[in-house]
């Protein structure tokens, strides 16, 4: 079979997360219910792995593709990522990392082909792990907290009031729409979409 010939590998879509009930719906969980906010859409069943990571299977737009939310907590995330993109063929345009992002404001998505870690110590572990920092991440913006002496680790380890159940539908609503461009029509229009755009 030539390089030609041989199909994608499936469109690796990491929601990253701490898990266990004592970290649901915290703000530094924002990618992984953007993530579970695509799989109810399209149906799509996560099921548990031995290692705690849970992955669904399904197709959107003709393309295989597996959603994951890593077992492992956010500031290891590259123990789960790592092992999974060397298993799919280590296809680094394969691969999406959502996850939340303090420097942007509830409501906005902003989806880029590579850049830094920007001081999210998940992705610092994913590009350790990767050896590289070139692959797409689709950040859910949670906004930092309103008072400037906080602690911003406090902060993303906090549950969303309920006076922003409202705007945090609405970003997770704008996430997977810009999940479901990117995989049919790919990131350039994806980004000329939802960068730089407030959900309603």
């Amino acid at each position: 079979m030539t390089e030609q010939e041989r199909p994608d590998p499936p469109l690796l879509v990491f929601g990253l997360r701490n898990p266990t009930a004592r970290y649901a719906n915290t703000r530094h969980n924002a990618g992984a219910m953007a993530v579970q906010r695509l799989a109810k859409r399209h149906n799509i069943e996560f099921q548990q792995r031995s290692n705690g990571t849970v992955v669904g299977r399904g197709k959107l737009s003709g393309r295989d593709v597996r959603l994951i939310l890593p077992g492992t907590y956010m500031n290891v995330s590259g123990d789960a990522v790592g092992p999974m993109v060397r298993r799919f063929g280590k296809r680094l345009d394969s691969i999406l990392i959502v996850i939340d992002e303090m420097d942007l404001p509830l409501g906005v998505v902003r989806l880029r082909p590579y850049g830094s870690a920007g001081g999210h110590n998940g992705m610092k572990s994913i590009i350790h792990s990767l050896g590289t920092q070139d692959f797409p991440r689709l950040r859910i913006g949670v906004g930092r907290p309103s008072d400037a002496g906080s602690d911003p680790i406090r902060h993303v380890l906090s549950r969303f009031r309920p006076d922003e159940k409202k705007p945090l539908e609405a970003t997770l609503e704008r996430a997977a729409d810009c999940m479901e461009l990117l995989i049919r029509d790919g990131i350039d229009e994806a980004m000329n979409e939802f960068n730089g755009r407030q959900a309603e």
